[in-house]
């Protein structure tokens, strides 16, 4: 795997740096190497910092508009829109969510009693399948904390229909150890590889695929030869349209910083009263550890994001801590405030956090409030059923967003 996507710097500076490095590849070679899985840059390498908002989708888009036409840049674009949908489609329909952790449960206490399922389970994990292309993976994604999004779906596809293990185990043990790991993205995209996601509709790796797609470097043998879907019981309430509140407190406040967002500088208005600001450790799913690369990237991102902010608020503390009610409770109190504001956390396990906590602070008499972004209140709504939804309005983004030549002014 190329250094170009195999290494990162955990700062916004870096992720911006790479923006600007990539930007000449966005248009059509992008489109006509996108797919490619090989040790050549194809792609931009700008996911763990999109993830945790270091770098935001409106700069990544305006930068690439001031570079390209939208119809060049088409495929790229689309590709950071697709985020959006990824997100708003969970937040819509948050029972997605509490089926994986449900499933993943269940995935977990079936390995307790099948020692067979155990014995395949822990032949994956370590990478000793025989599978020349899986067992690769594993490696490259214990070793860099990255998979090309093409080998994420051909490693979901063994994973479930060819090895047979159970999908959700897959999610998991794949989101502990991608630095851009997104409860939306890889959540959404396990269920789509075992039809759940589009019901009926599966993904199945082919070897041919694999063999074009890599350059000839795997060629694996003994794949499935279909991919049976999963079934589930119809959701207890129907997808609605997430709503994000965006305003600010007036008066003075602790500004909670998670890792969800790491630039929130651009989410606040000039004289925003932030008299505190606490960095809260980074946090992990049902007490499953992240790996070490994920957990030092995060790390690091909060250590930037706390530099960050301390030359932004010359005047105001910056602190550290863990992301739990006792901190959180001392912080507004020794700031003289009742009042946390935090960037809106989407569902996942930072949320989670924040949801079991939030009733400890209301019995002490302090509420958290979350502050939406314009971009994730635009497209979010957009959500539900098939990307197309999203994506025959990105014209009308684009210009709302104020982020290509002749726009309209942008309504955020």
């Amino acid at each position: 795997m190329s250094s170009h996507v195999s290494t990162w710097t955990a700062t916004r500076a870096a992720g911006l740096a790479r923006l600007d490095a990539f930007l000449p590849h966005a248009g059509p070679a992008y489109a006509a190497r996108r797919n490619h899985a090989v040790a050549a840059p194809t792609v931009s390498g700008l996911s763990p910092y999109l993830r945790r908002r270091m770098v935001t989708e409106p700069e990544v888009l305006a930068r690439v508009l001031a570079r390209h036409d939208e119809t060049t840049a088409e495929k790229f674009i689309d590709e950071v829109f697709w985020r959006a949908h990824f997100k708003g489609r969970l937040e819509g329909q948050p029972e997605i969510w509490t089926r994986y952790r449900a499933s993943l449960a269940q995935g977990q206490a079936a390995l307790d009693r099948d020692d067979a399922l155990a014995g395949r389970y822990a032949e994956a994990v370590s990478g000793r399948t025989g599978i020349d292309a899986f067992d690769a993976w594993i490696a490259e994604l214990e070793a860099t904390g990255y998979l090309h999004n093409h080998a994420r779906m051909w490693f979901a596809s063994i994973w479930t229909h060819t090895l047979q293990l159970p999908w959700a185990l897959g999610a998991a043990f794949m989101y502990a150890r991608l630095l851009d790991g997104d409860p939306a993205a890889n959540t959404l995209s396990w269920r789509w590889v075992v039809g759940l996601h589009t019901p009926g509709k599966t993904y199945l790796a082919r070897a041919d695929n694999i063999a074009r797609y890599t350059g000839g470097r795997f060629e694996p043998l003994g794949l499935a030869a279909d991919a049976p879907s999963l079934e589930e019981p119809p959701f207890v309430a129907p997808w609605a349209a997430p709503t994000l509140d965006r305003v600010v407190p007036q008066g003075p406040f602790v500004l909670l910083v998670t890792e969800e967002d790491l630039h929130p500088e651009s989410l606040l208005p000039d004289g925003a009263a932030v008299v505190a600001i606490q960095v809260a450790d980074a946090v992990e799913i049902d007490r499953q550890p992240r790996a070490r690369l994920v957990q030092d990237f995060a790390r690091h991102a909060l250590d930037d994001a706390a530099a960050r902010l301390a030359a932004a608020f010359p005047q105001t503390p910056v602190h550290r801590g863990p992301l739990d009610a006792d901190t959180l409770a001392n912080a507004a109190s020794a700031a003289g405030t009742t009042t946390l504001a935090t960037a809106y956390a989407p569902i996942g396990p930072t949320r989670d956090r924040l949801d079991a906590l939030t009733p400890a602070l209301v019995g002490r008499g302090i509420g958290l409030k979350p502050i939406g972004r314009a971009y994730d209140a635009l497209t979010w709504p957009h959500g539900r059923g098939g990307f197309f939804g999203l994506k025959k309005r990105i014209p009308r983004l684009l210009d709302q967003f104020d982020l290509r030549p002749n726009a309209q002014p942008a309504l955020l």
